[in-house]
């Protein structure tokens, strides 16, 4: 079964949080197939930006978005 997983950052008010600043602004690094291959593409785009506390990715897991009946295993 695909699992879809999405990387994207952006500028947030707070480090400690997920409140992005400006959502047009959004840097949508990719659509990824399985988690191995996001959190890759999440670490790359992490450490281009590690200097900066403000920037924050994270990998969004789409498919319990949409299938969320389907276990977390």
């Amino acid at each position: 079964m695909q699992k879809l997983h999405l990387v994207m950052g952006g500028r947030v008010k707070d480090p400690r949080s997920l409140e992005f600043t400006d959502l047009k602004a959004l840097d949508l690094v990719g659509v990824y197939p399985d988690f191995a291959e996001a959190q890759n593409a999440w670490k790359s785009a992490a450490q281009r930006t590690v200097d900066d506390a403000e920037m924050k990715y994270v990998i969004v897991h789409l498919h319990r978005l949409l299938e969320p009946e389907l276990p977390a295993a």
